[in-house]
């Protein structure tokens, strides 16, 4: 069976909807630049980072299990529910626990009453049917385009109008409640199985051990993702940290949604003709000519048309943030080409390359981020951004190679 048309029309589904909850955030956020200060961004992407990351160290791989699991998963829902509930738990107690020291060290008080709201988040979220993950799996992203439209749509339109009652970021924290409240009553009535709180040991160890590395992937991501803001908001405050996080939202949203959607389709693809390299080469190489002419396009723009993109549109209390869309436009180029990769490891289950690409983009953020930084103010922390995925190309290339090399050869 060929899955080309499949992949298309996954594509274009997951596209319509990326372009349309793009579209629908890129208003909220003018909407609310307009209301909030970019201290308060600031103070609400300290609060979300927190939040982030805790997600991530407590990351299982269920859902990337669940894709890559060649025979039916209904007799794993009830043990990945299980677990999803227990690490829901865990993070809300642990971000309770947490919050005076996150906001000792960013020394902003105003984020404390946040954290706390935004601690009920992954609560909630744990109660989400892993049956969900079968319109990835089944490649039903029309599904998954209703399903996710209808959430993303709440979560604005509750953000939106509690901004406008408060005047604050709390309008942001109520959004991504309702957002998760919703996900969780429509995967109960749309997705079947319905789960049970029971539990193999067996099967949750199964789970775990496909999903060390994906958990290595994600903390060292998270580190090589948000250690900018991290640097930033610690040196130099929820000011300049609001306005970095503007400009880097703005300027890697288009190039890194183009590589987003197509991973989110070629993976479950990929997975089903893991076993046939002629078929996975052709169809990778496809892909990524295909990702690399969008991303170039749509970053050249962003490069070239930063004073359009901002002061225009934004007002002028953002003009500041031009100075980093320069060397972030052309760092979302570069990740959005070699993030096509990831989807093409995870399905031949080689996470551990995923998470060792990741190591180098890390290693090279932390040796120049401070002094970047420190030097150049968010103009260095942008160039060490930039820095840091240009390091990691000769890693994902060697991989590619190793794995292409012969076509006789049998994938491990």
């Amino acid at each position: 069976m060929g899955y080309s048309k499949q992949a298309i029309i996954g594509i274009s589904w997951i596209g319509a909807f990326r372009v349309f909850s793009r579209l629908i955030a890129f208003l909220r956020v003018v909407v609310l630049a307009r209301l909030l200060v970019p201290s308060q961004f600031g103070v609400f992407g300290i609060v979300t980072m927190a939040l982030a990351l805790l997600e991530i160290l407590t990351e299982t791989g269920i859902n990337i299990f669940l894709v890559q699991e060649k025979k039916g998963i209904d007799s794993y829902i009830n043990d990945a529910w299980f677990v999803s509930i227990v690490r829901g738990l865990l993070i809300t107690i642990f971000i309770i626990l947490t919050a005076p020291f996150v906001v000792s060290f960013f020394k902003i008080p105003q984020s404390y009453g946040l954290m706390l709201l935004i601690s009920v988040v992954p609560l909630i979220r744990g109660f989400i049917n892993p049956s969900i993950v079968k319109y990835q799996k089944n490649l039903q992203f029309n599904k998954e385009f209703f399903l996710r439209t209808a959430i993303f749509c709440f979560d604005s339109l509750v953000a939106i109008v509690v901004s406008l009652i408060t005047r604050s970021a709390i309008g942001l924290v109520f959004g991504l409640i309702a957002g998760s409240i919703l996900e969780v009553i429509l995967s109960f009535i749309l997705i079947k199985p319905t789960p049970r709180i029971q539990f193999n040991l067996q099967k949750i160890s199964k789970i775990f051990h496909r999903g060390k590395w994906v958990t290595l992937y994600g903390i060292l991501n998270f580190a090589a993702s948000k250690g900018d803001s991290i640097i930033i908001g610690r040196a130099l405050g929820s000011g300049p940290l609001g306005i970095y996080q503007m400009g880097y939202t703005i300027s890697t949203m288009p190039v890194s949604e183009v590589s987003d959607v197509v991973n989110k389709v070629t993976f479950p693809v990929y997975s089903k003709i893991s076993e046939d390299v002629v078929r996975l080469k052709k169809g990778f190489i496809k892909t990524i000519l295909f990702v690399s002419a969008i991303s170039v396009l749509v970053g050249t723009v962003i490069f070239f048309f930063p004073k359009e993109l901002f002061v225009l549109i934004f007002g002028q209390k953002w003009a500041d943030t031009m100075i980093v869309l320069k060397p972030l436009a052309a760092y979302g180029v570069v990740r959005a080409i070699t993030g096509t990769t990831s989807s093409l490891f995870l399905s031949l289950g080689k996470q551990n390359y995923v998470a060792g690409i990741t190591s180098i983009r890390f290693l090279a953020l932390i040796i120049t981020i401070v002094p970047l930084t420190l030097a150049y103010g968010i103009v260095g922390s942008s160039i060490s951004v930039l820095l840091s995925g240009i390091a990691e190309l000769p890693l994902v290339i060697y991989y590619m190679v190793s794995i292409f090399k012969s076509n006789n050869k049998e994938i491990g």
